[in-house]
């Protein structure tokens, strides 16, 4: 009877261990989902710069007894650009959205607002520090906040009509 070598059982025993990890993995509800840190804690510190002529907004603002969304935007981003409409409508159903300019070109940024229309009830702008105190990973990402400053929701990437429906709407009305 041959000797089975143990480099012979290592091909077999490697495809089990991945195997095993895909299926682990793949067992999350929402794998595209990124984690947050944040969700059912306060809000970190708002520190904007100035955004043109608009009103920056403030800790207090987030704290103002009303749900909000905070939604990192650049003109530079292309989904930032698709999610637009959806903000937009949010915005005349009369829910404040705070926009946070994020790492772009003020004459660009304005020029994005002036074609796509202003939803947000006040802007700032970031250079990236108040965005790692919020753990964003990229534009654009979305935060509901309740009426006392907490992240119910963190949604990283384009808000589309079905986010929209399925994700957004549901975390507002749940304050």
């Amino acid at each position: 009877m041959a000797k089975v070598s143990p480099l012979m059982l290592a091909p077999p025993l490697i495809f089990l261990a991945l195997a095993g990890t895909f299926y682990v993995a793949m067992q999350r509800e929402n794998p595209d989902e990124l984690p947050s840190a944040l969700e059912g804690k306060k809000a970190p510190a708002v520190q904007v710069g100035t955004f043109a002529d608009a009103q920056p907004f403030s800790d207090e603002d987030l704290r103002n007894g009303e749900v909000k969304l905070v939604n990192y935007w650049a003109s530079w981003c292309a989904p930032c650009r698709a999610e637009h409409p959806q903000l937009e409508i949010l915005a005349d159903e009369g829910v404040p959205i705070y926009g946070i300019n994020y790492k772009d070109k003020p004459s660009q940024a304005v020029s994005f607002l002036e074609e796509l229309g202003n939803p947000y009830a006040k802007l700032g702008t970031d250079d990236g520090r108040m965005a790692l105190n919020w753990g964003v990973y990229g534009v654009p990402e979305t935060y509901v906040i309740d009426g006392d400053g907490t992240i119910l929701l963190r949604f990283a990437g384009p808000i589309t009509k079905s986010i929209l429906e399925s994700t957004i709407r549901p975390a507002l009305q749940a304050e």
